[in-house]
C-alpha cells in the first residue's frame, strides 16, 4: 500500500491535530482520509473485553458510524478491533493510529483488519518513519494522537490499571470530554476514569453515557466541536431522548 506523508497544518480534517501538546509536524498515512473535517469519535478501552463490553463497543460503534461519525481508534486487541470492525460492518469510516511506522500493519493478528480499513475507505496513520524504533514510549506517544485527532473519548470498558487512562488523560489535557459507559458491577474492568485521579482534575469533562443517541445530543451542545456536519440535524426518537436526560442528570451529579 502507498505511504503517503502529509502535514497536519495543510489538511482540512487534520488541523485539529497541530493545536495538541508536541504536535507532530508531518504524519504518515495508508488509505483516504476524509477531505473536511467530520464528527469523529475515539472509541478505547481494555484488550480483554468482557462480553458486556463486546456488546457496548459494537453498539456504540455501529450506531455512530450509521450517523456518519468517524470511529478513531488504534487498531490493538480488544475493544479497539471491535469498534474497527463494527464500524466497517456498518459501512462506516474508521481511522487507526499506529504507534509502528507504516507500512507494518501491528498486531500481526489485526494486519487483515487494518488492510480492510483502507481498502474500505478509510486510513491508517503513524507519526513514527523508519529511522524511529519502536518502545514502550511509542504507545504513549500514540494514545496522544488518537486523542489528538477525536473530537471526544468514548470509553466502553477499562480496567483501572489500563492504557486506556492514558489516553484518555491525553484528551483532557487537551481540552476534550471523556464518555465513559457504565459498567458491570460484578467485573472487574470497569474501574476506570470515574474512579481515577482525573475526574478530581477535571470534574466538568467526564461524563457517563448510556446511549449512541444520548453521546450525540451531548456533543451537539459543545462548542469546541470541529465539525462540517452540525449534529443538530440528527434526529432521536423519544426513547434516546430519555436515555439522554438519564446520562444529562449522571454528567451533574459527577461535576
Amino acid at each position: 500500500m502507498k505511504i503517503n506523508k502529509i502535514s497536519p497544518q495543510e489538511h482540512a480534517y487534520l488541523q485539529i491535530v497541530s493545536t495538541i501538546a508536541k504536535a507532530p509536524k508531518c504524519l504518515y498515512y495508508m488509505g483516504n482520509l476524509p477531505e473536511h473535517r467530520r464528527p469523529s469519535i475515539a472509541i478505547i478501552g481494555t484488550r480483554k473485553p468482557t462480553a458486556y463490553g463486546r456488546q457496548v463497543t459494537e453498539m456504540f460503534a455501529s450506531q455512530l458510524a450509521s450517523k456518519g461519525v468517524i470511529i478513531v481508534s488504534g487498531l490493538a486487541l480488544g475493544v479497539d478491533a471491535i469498534a474497527h470492525q463494527a464500524t466497517l460492518d456498518s459501512g462506516g469510516t474508521t481511522i487507526a493510529v499506529l504507534a509502528n511506522a507504516l507500512p507494518d500493519i501491528r498486531p500481526m493478528t489485526n494486519r487483515y483488519l487494518g488492510e480492510q480499513i483502507v481498502a474500505r475507505g478509510g486510513a491508517i496513520i503513524s507519526e513514527m518513519d523508519e529511522t524511529k524504533p519502536l518502545g514502550k514510549w511509542s504507545f504513549l506517544e500514540r494514545n496522544r494522537l488518537v486523542a489528538g485527532i477525536a473530537d471526544a473519548i468514548l470509553i466502553t470498558e477499562a480496567s483501572s490499571r489500563s492504557g486506556t487512562l492514558n489516553t484518555a488523560a491525553r484528551a483532557l489535557e487537551q481540552g476534550k470530554d471523556v464518555f465513559v459507559v457504565p459498567g458491570n458491577i460484578t467485573s472487574p474492568a470497569v474501574r476506570a476514569v470515574t474512579c481515577s485521579s482525573s475526574k478530581e482534575q477535571y470534574p466538568s469533562r467526564i461524563s457517563k453515557i448510556f446511549s449512541s443517541e444520548s453521546l450525540q445530543l451531548l456533543l451537539r451542545h459543545k462548542p469546541n466541536l470541529h465539525s462540517e456536519r452540525p449534529m443538530q440535524k440528527w434526529r432521536f426518537s423519544p426513547s434516546s431522548q430519555l436515555a439522554c436526560a438519564t446520562a444529562m442528570k449522571f454528567s451533574a451529579s459527577l461535576a
